[in-house]
C-alpha cells in the first residue's frame, strides 16, 4: 500500500489492513509447505483472537 493513501486510513483501517497482509504471509507459507495445516490453523485463530478480527471475513 502507498504511504499516502496508508496515511489517510483511520487506525481501525491500518488494523485491518495489517491483519489481512499477516493472513497473506501464512496462507504463503502454508502454500509453499513451510508450515503445515494445522499450524496455519493455529496462527491464523491466535492471530484473528488477538487482533480482535473475529467478525472480519474474506
Amino acid at each position: 500500500m502507498e504511504q499516502d493513501v496508508w496515511e489517510k486510513l483511520s487506525p481501525e483501517q491500518k488494523k485491518i489492513q495489517l491483519y489481512l497482509e499477516q493472513k497473506k504471509t501464512l496462507e504463503a507459507f502454508l502454500e509453499r509447505g513451510a508450515i503445515s495445516k494445522a499450524q496455519f490453523d493455529k496462527s491464523l485463530g491466535d492471530l484473528t483472537l488477538k487482533m480482535g478480527m473475529t467478525g472480519l471475513t474474506e
